[in-house]
């Protein structure tokens, strides 16, 4: 299986901060991996995920794209191969949902045909009906939705790769599970290769073929949700799974 991302002894360090934020950090994810990175507030998840597409860059040690060292690509090129979903949507206010949509494809010059077909697409990929959703506004619509947008948003361009933070955690929990689902099923169809960050252990386990476990910059363990559940590497990880209070998972959705 081809390596998507390969990290390669990566640290970062941030102004004025006593530790690094990411620590020697030597990973491989796979391409077509739904990767949850799990932790805690302040442990470097959204750091790691962050220097993938370069918006922030590691102090030391290397990082791959599809066996290209990133350091060596164009910034703005590597960003038109990588889909970006944050919490709050980021949606253009000004823009109706169908030119949101459009955004990356216009840049790289797609055809005025093809981009209609991918938002139309796309719109119902998600969930959304196209006839009614495509001249509405961002603020037309409920967090949920625009957060459905913002998902078909980072998939028009067709990227080989999706970074999603935290994308559900300002959404209440049935929104929240539904977009799971759509996910899960999106996923699936596209195996594209996800690395999604999370603070939350059932969606963590439900989501990720894999999870990285984060802890102070550092990995404290890289395993399937079951090995996780069964074989914690060491206490911290075993009292994180503790905290929660969900007691049944549906592991492993991106399988």
């Amino acid at each position: 299986m081809e390596v998507a991302i390969r990290f390669e002894n990566v640290t970062k360090f941030f102004d004025n901060a006593e530790k690094p934020a990411v620590k020697d950090i030597t990973l491989d994810i796979h391409d077509g991996e739904f990767i949850t990175i799990l932790g805690s507030s302040g442990c470097g998840k959204t750091t790691l995920m962050k220097m993938v597409n370069r918006l922030y860059e590691p102090d030391s040690g290397r990082i791959l794209f599809f066996g290209k060292d990133i350091a060596s690509l164009n910034a703005v090129e590597l960003r038109r191969q990588i889909g970006y979903v944050v919490q709050q949507a980021a949606l253009f206010p000004h823009m109706t949902i169908a030119e949101n949509i459009a955004t990356v494809p216009k840049i790289i010059k797609w055809k005025k045909e093809k981009i209609a077909t991918r938002v139309k697409e796309l719109l119902e990929l998600v969930q959304l009906e196209p006839d009614i959703y495509m001249k509405r506004y961002p603020k037309q619509l409920s967090g949920g939705q625009q957060q459905r947008v913002g998902l078909a948003r980072a998939l028009a361009a067709k990227p080989k790769m999706l970074l999603m933070d935290e994308p559900f955690g300002a959404i209440d929990a049935i929104t929240r599970s539904h977009l799971q689902d759509e996910l899960i099923k999106i996923h699936s169809k596209y195996n594209k290769t996800i690395l999604f960050v999370t603070h939350d252990v059932n969606e963590a386990l439900r989501l990720g073929n894999r999870v990285l476990v984060m802890s102070e910059g550092k990995i404290k363990q890289f395993a399937t949700p079951s090995d996780i559940l069964n074989n914690p590497a060491d206490e911290f990880v075993k009292n994180l799974i503790q905290s929660s209070t969900t007691q049944t998972y549906e592991l492993g959705g991106g399988i």
